[in-house]
């Protein structure tokens, strides 16, 4: 009788749902040119990812005359933000491997969304500082979720292509977030500062996606099976494939698989060369001051980043694209001969465009064409190597 009673409910419950509940499930596998829509959905979320990441340096200029702040407090605010995101980073790999990916993405997307508008609302520095410091803990979930659903979701063979797509379409976030912000940095809109409003807008379109992908993105766990170039199933796999678990055991599967996966020496020698390889690109957050200072407005401004922004985006797919081929004619070391090409072409660059160059604004058309070059060369490494090495390792070669 009661199962009866229970039947008869959830029937009575599916019809009375709307359409659009209904065509959900339908909708989620849907493909549009060939691509599927949680796909589409993702490389859009790597979109608002990078644009909100190009945000703040766009407005140095203006957030520094509005509380102020000189250029070691604006570094402050980086450090802060990355700082809280290295370290939250270790739980977003419990959350990855555990809970369901579209839902993680859409929790960091909220939060990440929220400490955005959050930042544009600020009357006070420190207020700007702790939004920051949330700001990280967002991306910090959403960066590895981004990361390990394209490296589920492409063969080994294919993952450079792969991450290299989506590093070029969030690089044209990148530089749609960092030309918005700066074009609207020096106007007013119903008299509230143009650089508060791009912040709130930004804010606006991250929630915007953080629903789309909460309600219609698949994790691929659940359509396809991995194959890591292997016939036994990694640790990682294994974690995955679990039932549900107590949250002790949880985390203390996690801790191991985190200590199997650090004594993977690939591993540590790509965290270690990206110690000293992140501070470069940590310093280029500070070009459109740089540029403003040197006496470039507004608009040439934004052009210069752009067309640093768009060869960094050709060049991720171009070293991605590159090193899937000479992965496949030296296995070994094909990847690691593009990386290494690619961190050698910074050294020329950086020398040329900060010491060669004359810093005046009659340098335009020279900054532009070496920005260009600079961008398509220096920036394989994610794309071409680490991305592929990364999900191609695992405990199992401990």
């Amino acid at each position: 009788m009661g199962l009866k009673r229970g039947f008869t409910y959830q029937s009575t419950s599916s019809r009375s749902k709307p359409g659009f509940f209904k065509s959900l499930p339908a909708m989620r596998t849907r493909k549009i040119f060939g691509i599927s829509l949680s796909l589409i959905l993702i490389n859009f979320a790597a979109i608002m990812e990078r644009a909100d990441e190009n945000l703040l340096p766009s407005v140095y200029k203006e957030v520094s005359e509005a509380f102020n702040a000189g250029p070691s407090d604006l570094g402050y605010l980086t450090f802060i933000r990355n700082f809280v995101q290295g370290m939250a980073s270790p739980l977003a790999g419990v959350l990855v491997i555990n809970y369901d990916r579209p839902t993680v993405l859409a929790m960091g997307t909220f939060c990440w969304a929220l400490s955005t508008a959050a930042v544009g609302a600020s009357r006070l520095f420190a207020q700007v500082a702790f939004w920051r410091a949330v700001n990280g803990f967002g991306l910090a979930i959403v960066i590895p979720a981004l990361q390990s659903f394209i490296a589920d979701s492409y063969k080994d063979g294919v993952r450079g292509a792969g991450f290299g797509m989506v590093s070029l379409v969030g690089s044209l976030g990148g530089i749609g977030g960092g030309v918005l912000a700066t074009l609207m940095a020096g106007e007013q809109y119903w008299n509230v500062p143009g650089w508060r409003c791009a912040f709130i807008l930004m804010a606006s379109l991250s929630s915007l996606i953080g629903f789309l992908v909460l309600l219609f993105v698949v994790d691929p766990r659940k359509t396809v099976n991995f194959t890591h170039g292997t016939d036994h199933s990694s640790d990682r796999e294994d974690l995955i494939i679990k039932g549900p678990t107590s949250a002790a055991s949880v985390w203390l599967e996690s801790w191991t698989a985190m200590k199997a996966v650090v004594k993977v020496q690939t591993f540590q020698i790509i965290v270690l060369q990206g110690i000293v390889g992140s501070l470069p690109w940590t310093a280029m957050v500070f070009f459109t001051m740089w540029f403003e200072l040197i006496g470039f407005d507004h608009n040439s401004t934004a052009a210069l980043l752009s067309l640093f922004a768009v060869g960094c985006a050709m060049g991720s797919l171009l070293g991605g694209l590159i090193a899937d081929r000479m992965s496949r004619i030296y296995p070994h070391s094909g990847r690691i001969m593009c990386a290494q090409f690619s961190a050698f072409m910074g050294i020329p660059f950086s020398w040329f465009l900060l010491k060669v160059i004359p810093q005046s604004v009659s340098s335009y058309y020279t900054f532009a064409v070496t920005l260009l070059l600079m961008g398509l060369t220096i920036s394989w490494n994610a794309t071409a190597a680490n991305g592929p090495m990364f999900a191609e390792e695992g405990p199992r070669k401990c």
